[in-house]
């Protein structure tokens, strides 16, 4: 129940977000100030392998820093200190897995549950720069040093585990994962949302051509135009390279098309190559043309509904070249999830993921009489 509460996604403080989102609009702050209370009744996780930005200590001072309100300074000063040990510790522990030769598991590195996650949160917090510079570090190891599996050699996020987190068996290699939420497009976004911000490592540049050239590489093209990522891939379908011709998978932010091109998207403005910003462009625009990959969105959700197709080209766009058709796509983006939610009853589930949080936050930011700032996208690495 504790980490339900503490968990950005799918609990409480995911309505926290939302209503101190929509507190900076109406000035309505005693909603978001109970719940704040609710939420500090039970004690915010910060165990090493519980606690992530979307879980726990974090996810609180993620949520308590969007809402921006004085009466919450103090608690966020000692959660930071709180995410700080925490970063240490996941850090200590990735720098010695590094020098052992193994491959990390997911959760290590992912924007879920992982080190590109609380990147995020120093991102968005600004608090402590050194340990933001030592996550970047981190993770431009993680995507210049490659690591051997199997006798064979394959990039540094690629994972022990199977797509679920766990081993398996039929995946005894572990599995690459291209995704945003889970994958490796959520180290890239990261990286290229710090250099836009100013925060710069060493080799951080060459980090980014080299994930341009990476995800450029692993698109294929698909059936109606336009190109495709495989949500995953295995160690032998990895060494035979990448396939002419894709099936896409759901247009969703969590896994698919969306989430990586927006990722690409950023890492190519932030090392400046317009081939791999067009890349992107292009495959966002033409999933968004392809009514085969439309009609695989069956939710409203942000993960892997409506909500998070239309935050994704929100983003997009804003940054698009001038000849692009992605701003266009906005507000029929937007009508078509409120579509959705007139033929379909919400859900009642909270958080910002899977819950009716991130569908009334979305409505809310892409509204065309309000300007909202996107700035609390950053745990989703769109801004």
């Amino acid at each position: 129940m504790t980490g339900h509460v503490h968990h950005l996604g799918t609990g409480l403080a995911g309505t926290l977000l939302r209503r101190a989102v929509l507190a900076h609009s109406d000035r309505a702050w005693e909603a978001a100030h109970r719940i704040a209370r609710d939420i500090s009744t039970q004690p915010a996780t910060a165990y090493p392998n519980d606690a992530s930005l979307y879980r726990g200590a974090p996810a609180l001072a993620y949520a308590l820093h969007t809402a921006g309100h004085p009466a919450y300074r103090s608690a966020l000063e000692t959660l930071d200190e709180t995410v700080a040990g925490l970063v240490r510790t996941k850090l200590a522990a990735a720098r010695e897995r590094m020098a052992a030769g193994q491959s990390p598991q997911m959760r290590e590195y992912d924007l879920i549950s992982g080190l590109t996650g609380l990147g995020a949160y120093f991102l968005h917090r600004r608090t402590r720069p050194e340990l933001l510079e030592y996550v970047l570090r981190y993770i431009v190891r993680l995507l210049l040093q490659p690591v051997t599996v199997g006798g064979r050699t394959v990039p540094g996020w690629w994972t022990s585990d199977s797509p679920n987190g766990e081993p398996s068996r039929a995946w005894p290699y572990g599995h690459g994962n291209f995704g945003l939420a889970h994958g490796v497009a959520g180290p890239v976004g990261l990286l290229a949302l710090c250099g836009r911000a100013g925060f710069r490592v060493p080799r951080q540049q060459h980090a980014l051509v080299h994930a341009c050239r990476l995800l450029e590489q692993w698109s294929s093209s698909v059936q109606a135009g336009g190109t495709a990522w495989p949500e995953t891939v295995t160690a032998d379908r990895w060494h035979q390279g990448p396939p002419s011709a894709t099936t896409p998978g759901r247009p969703s932010w969590c896994y698919g098309t969306p989430g990586i091109a927006r990722a690409l998207q950023l890492a190519a403005l932030a090392c400046d190559r317009p081939s791999g910003r067009r890349h992107a462009e292009h495959a966002l625009t033409a999933c968004l043309t392809d009514p085969v990959q439309l009609g695989s969105l069956n939710d409203a959700t942000v993960c892997h509904g409506w909500a998070g197709l239309a935050l994704v080209v929100a983003a997009a766009a804003a940054d698009a070249a001038p000849d692009s058709p992605l701003p266009g796509q906005v507000p029929l983006l937007r009508d078509l999830l409120a579509a959705h939610l007139d033929q379909h009853p919400m859900t009642d589930t909270a958080g910002l993921l899977t819950g009716s949080d991130g569908i009334l936050l979305t409505l809310h930011t892409l509204s065309p009489t309000r300007r909202v700032s996107p700035t609390w996208t950053t745990c989703l690495l769109l801004n």
